[in-house]
């Protein structure tokens, strides 16, 4: 079985409860020096629920990865790949 670090697990659990299909959710991980870059992939219809009005529901969950990355000594971005 694949670990998952903390981070990450956290992540995906935050996205997993606002999407509709959380089955079809990708996200992969890239490390970049001191800073972890975190992709997802999602269905376009889902998307929209992660951005959110205004791109305030993204804005609340790139807060929580920095805070989440920052207690395990890390640095971390997320991005939504089309």
């Amino acid at each position: 079985m694949i670990t998952l670090t903390p981070v990450k697990q956290f992540l995906e659990f935050v996205i997993r409860q606002l999407v509709e299909f959380p089955d079809e959710m990708m996200l992969s991980e890239i490390p970049s020096g001191k800073t972890t870059i975190f992709r997802v992939q999602l269905r376009q219809t889902d998307v929209g629920r992660i951005i959110g009005r205004n791109g305030q529901t993204i804005q609340a969950i790139r807060a929580l990865l920095a805070s989440s990355a920052a207690r395990h000594g890390q640095r971390a971005t997320l991005e939504i790949v089309e």
